[in-house]
């Protein structure tokens, strides 16, 4: 049975703990508000961008000519997997979950007979990938957007992506990171991002669609974007990334916090118990050795 010092000791610890982790979850909570502006207000615009190429890519004729982001290599034996975490824990299940599905899709595409390769952005999920898949890691990145996440940091994620993709060392590049859904739920999701998806528009079918002429002519316009929309789509779920992890530590610490305050509660009882039986068992030696007087 500890004694009341050790028992003193813990409590003193706990309640320590307790403070750091309060002040932890403030912290998260203050930075998620402007995390979760951000990827909010980012939504609209990688959305009409995929629209507005899925409008210009639907009506090309693919040649030799057309950008192989577009196009693809023709095969899909090799896939690239870009794994988006965070570089710090504390967050709960938030990098665990991203891993776990990679995993998943490792196995998955290795049943189909297809070559993977890993592409890491965050130092966790390349850390617990490292374990099994050192070997097919072929680029990793962290500290990226430690104080402040710009479009420039991204656009050096696609570019390295498009050097890979031109060097011939995939042929289909996929995404999986976790999306922003609220405070207390993040959505792993997997996004094909080489080559570039062509989105159909099932709510206009049926309808007479206008006829545009362009200049210069589409496959310059896609060749031109293409590059650009893979980085804001980068740039996107590193968006959404950051936004969840936040929330996910608020919500992890939250949590610490409060069972933190059970254990100050159960310890300080056991504490009670055991001095009131010290100071029982002291007026029964004393009051023992008086009658024996």
């Amino acid at each position: 049975m500890p004694s009341l010092k050790d028992l003193k000791n813990r409590i003193v610890s706990v309640k320590s703990t307790r403070k750091i982790t309060s002040a932890m979850k403030m912290v998260a909570g203050s930075k998620l508000r402007r995390a979760q502006d951000h990827a909010e207000t980012a939504r609209p615009y990688a959305e009409r961008m995929a629209r507005m190429l899925s409008s210009i890519a639907g009506n090309l004729v693919v040649t030799e000519m057309t950008s192989r982001l577009l196009a693809g290599t023709g095969s899909d034996k090799t896939v690239l997997l870009l794994v988006v975490t965070s570089d710090r824990g504390l967050c709960g299940a938030f990098n665990g979950s991203v891993v776990r599905e990679t995993r998943r899709v490792i196995k998955q595409l290795e049943s189909e007979g297809k070559t993977v390769k890993l592409m890491c952005v965050g130092r966790k999920g390349r850390d617990a990938l490292r374990r099994d898949f050192a070997s097919r890691i072929l680029f990793s990145a962290e500290d990226i957007g430690r104080k402040t996440l710009s479009f420039s940091e991204a656009d050096a994620v696609a570019a390295k992506i498009v050097e890979l993709y031109e060097a011939g060392q995939f042929d289909i590049c996929q995404m999986v990171f976790n999306r922003f859904k609220s405070v207390i739920s993040q959505v792993v999701t997997c996004k094909q991002l080489v080559p570039f998806a062509v989105a159909k528009d099932e709510s206009a079918e049926g309808e007479i669609r206008a006829t545009y002429d362009f200049e210069p002519d589409e496959e310059d316009i896609l060749a031109s974007l293409l590059p650009r929309a893979l980085g804001i789509a980068v740039y996107g779920a590193l968006l959404e990334s950051r936004a969840g992890f936040f929330a996910a530590q608020m919500t992890a610490m939250d949590n610490a916090t409060r069972n933190a305050g059970d254990m100050i509660n159960k310890l300080t009882l056991n504490y009670n118990r055991s001095r009131q039986a010290y100071i029982t068992k002291e007026l029964i030696e004393i009051i023992s050795g008086a009658e024996a007087v």
